[in-house]
């Protein structure tokens, strides 16, 4: 009997088991027997137990791979090395039941309508945020699911090409000389997978407006690395007047990095006049994350942040500002980001088409908001 075909007790739970393809080589090459997570994720990590299933997933091509079962409780090992390029010393002893080839395994795409987790999405277009971190529990009808799937897909492959780059990538860490420890940046080809659609989302349309605006105030304008390709409404970012392929060379690679991948940028020779979050999904962390990012690692940067969001969202952006982790900032987020809600960013551009481009960026003090919240 198939272990996805029922006969299992009550008590076995799936959880989501994120790897690259690179690290997914690396458990393999290091015999399949012992899966690990980060240092920070060792609380969830003790409530996975032998007899529960892990279901693999490889980030860069976005496909399940294998099923793992567990073996033991958790553990923490630091000493013996099993990846490159970190410890996840968060560790778990599991038997490989089954490893696909990476042209068999199973797309996210094929699955996602059939999901509950994806069902249940406010924003169907941001499913990428279902597979962000790990280990994660999952709904066991999600879980049989997906272990169906993987099971049919070793009894009858399917091949299915795949992009060996994204298969080997690696989230890279980089240092910078405010921070003692590493810092992660996303990659832009990551991030490209976490948002497809054919359709103009309002994310598309506020960026466009908001590159189209710098553009006719007479600014250079940025749009983050991985959205370069988009258009809206036929037309295409990369068109635009005074658009940039390259930031200047004024900070380390960490940090340009992050700055790189901040929705919109506003440039005035090297200066950044300028920067825009635009948060319209189920989480407004992305933006936020990037933004706390920036300022642990530039402390005395001084370029005005707009976090813009619908008017429905307001209030949780501005409790999400106020938490009081990017409190603890050596520059709170709250002191230092406005709130622009979409709305009004629409009505003030076609008030202001006339004259647009004689109007100074300190017009964006008029039209945000301060988000340190009133007591």
């Amino acid at each position: 009997m198939l272990l996805y075909e029922g006969g299992m007790g009550t008590s076995k739970n799936y959880w989501l088991n994120l790897f690259t393809g690179t690290t997914w080589q690396e458990f393999l090459k290091a015999g399949g027997n012992v899966t690990g997570f980060k240092e920070n994720r060792w609380t969830t990590t003790k409530r996975i137990k032998p007899g529960d299933y892990l279901l693999c997933y490889v980030t860069g091509i976005s496909r399940f791979i294998g099923v793992l079962e567990v073996t033991s409780e958790a553990f923490k090992d630091s000493e013996n090395k099993i990846w490159e390029f970190d410890t996840f010393p968060s560790r778990l002893q599991v038997k490989t039941l089954v490893k696909l080839d990476p042209k068999n395994a199973v797309p996210f795409s094929t699955l996602k309508k059939r999901l509950l987790m994806y069902q249940r999405l406010e924003n169907p277009a941001a499913w990428g945020i279902l597979v962000r971190g790990s280990p994660k529990k999952l709904d066991p009808e999600d879980g049989k699911l997906i272990i169906k799937a993987i099971y049919d897909a070793q009894k009858n492959p399917n091949p299915i090409s795949y992009d060996q780059k994204k298969f080997e990538m690696i989230p890279r860490y980089l240092r910078t000389k405010n921070i003692e420890t590493p810092v992660t940046i996303p990659d832009d080809k990551e991030d490209e997978i976490l948002v497809k659609t054919n359709e103009t989302t309002p994310h598309t349309e506020i960026q466009w407006l908001l590159l189209k605006l710098g553009s006719d105030m007479g600014f250079d304008v940025w749009v983050a690395r991985n959205d370069r390709s988009k258009d809206y409404k036929g037309n295409k970012f990369s068109d635009i007047s005074g658009i940039i392929n390259d930031l200047p060379l004024q900070f380390d690679e960490a940090t340009t990095k992050t700055i790189e991948l901040i929705d919109v940028l506003w440039l005035e020779g090297n200066s950044i006049i300028a920067a825009f979050e635009i948060e319209s999904t189920t989480s407004i962390y992305s933006g936020l994350l990037r933004m706390s990012d920036l300022v642990a690692m530039q402390p005395n940067l001084n370029i005005p942040l707009y976090i813009v969001a619908p008017e429905s969202r307001r209030e949780k952006v501005m409790q999400e500002v106020n938490r009081p982790t990017f409190s603890k900032l050596p520059l709170p987020l709250k002191e230092i980001c406005r709130y622009i809600s979409f709305k009004t960013l629409k009505i003030e551009i076609e008030n202001y088409k006339p004259i647009i481009k004689y109007i100074k960026p300190e017009i964006l003090d008029e039209i945000s908001e301060s988000c340190i919240e009133e007591l």
